[in-house]
């Protein structure tokens, strides 16, 4: 079957490894599955006419309005797969919320990575639940062999400081407002002034070029916070096992990747309490969450004396991971699932 499979294709970005690591899945099972970028077509027109002319039997696409709403127009059967703007952000908009509807209704099948998403979706896009699979993200990590981790810190801007004596806490996101990553920047600064081996470094492409100078700005005014180029999947991975924690400062989340990885490695996580993180982090279990700047810190500095404390989230984070993310179970999922688009 030949499958055509949209998302947002910002590089290096969760969306992207995502939908990459879905198609690998797909094309595992002798199927072709073309990705190809939402940015790229103006309307449901435009994809309609390029499943027609390249024959294409099926589609897929990620997030139910981003990338959904170009579906409206194709003769092939689909499937859907929400990420978490769409539920926790796009349904607050009353003509998001129609186009999306109508999105699901199409839809031969939809997958939601929590129980919590699915549950959101049947309340606010009046769906029919027996079409909604739950289906986790599935994880693999691999850490880049030749990672330097001291010139990886000189090229972020972290001078002045013996590499072995730092507490590096390490913010993976694209440059959004969604994302929040100035969320702590004040609160962080002020504990770096009074304990300078901890620093925050903040990693990830650039999303949207004008919060990006935003971000660049307020971080030279700041001490203790520096910006990171981003790295591939390999290199990122390096730099999550040799940080202290990962930290996620985001406003709405579907399922953080990042999360997952970093529990997989065995870094402790420091999560924003909202739903989608939630979801994943069980405080004191499997991470810690904070629902303001100032308890952030108070978490942080929970981890840095409490060695136990410590022990216990990374151990059970990276049973979290092998018993409910695995990528063989998500690969099987997703191969029974086409099936339904034949």
């Amino acid at each position: 079957m030949r499958l055509l499979f949209l998302a947002w294709l910002s590089p290096k970005t969760g969306n992207c490894t995502t939908a990459e690591r879905i198609r690998d899945h797909i094309e595992s099972a002798g199927h072709t599955c073309v990705l190809r970028d939402t940015r790229e077509f103006s309307s449901p027109s435009d994809v309609a006419t390029l499943l027609t002319k390249e024959s294409f039997e099926g589609a897929l696409a990620i997030h139910l309005f981003k990338g959904g709403r170009l579906l409206l127009d194709v003769k092939v059967p689909f499937g859907v797969i929400f990420g978490g703007t769409d539920i926790n952000e796009d349904v607050k908009d009353e003509h998001k919320r129609c186009v999306m509807t109508q999105v699901l209704r199409r839809a031969r099948f939809a997958v939601a990575f929590t129980d919590k998403l699915k549950e959101a979706a049947e309340a606010f896009l009046a769906s029919q639940s027996s079409k909604i699979y739950v289906q986790p993200q599935g994880i693999e990590t691999k850490v880049a062999a030749d990672f330097s981790w001291s010139e990886f810190l000189r090229s972020s801007g972290v001078h002045g400081q013996h590499i072995e004596d730092l507490r590096v806490f390490l913010l993976v996101c694209g440059l959004r407002r969604v994302k929040d990553p100035l969320y702590l920047l004040r609160a962080f600064s002020e504990w770096h002034s009074q304990n300078p081996p901890v620093v925050l470094v903040i990693i990830g492409p650039t999303i949207d070029p004008v919060f990006s100078r935003e971000v660049e700005e307020s971080i030279r005014s700041s001490v203790g916070v520096f910006l990171a180029s981003e790295r591939d999947q390999e290199e990122l991975h390096a730099v999550m096992q040799r940080s202290f924690a990962l930290v996620n400062s985001s406003i709405s989340e579907g399922m953080s990747a990042a999360i997952l990885e970093a529990m997989d490695l065995g870094v402790p996580v420091l999560a924003r309490n909202i739903p989608g993180n939630a979801a994943i982090v069980k405080h004191e279990v499997t991470g810690l969450l904070y629902s303001s700047p100032e308890e952030f810190i108070c978490q942080a500095k929970r981890l840095l004396n409490d060695a136990e404390l410590l022990a216990t989230v990374t151990r059970n984070g990276k049973h979290y991971i092998k018993e409910h993310h695995d990528s063989a179970g998500e690969r099987r999922t997703y191969q029974q699932l086409v099936t339904m688009l034949f």
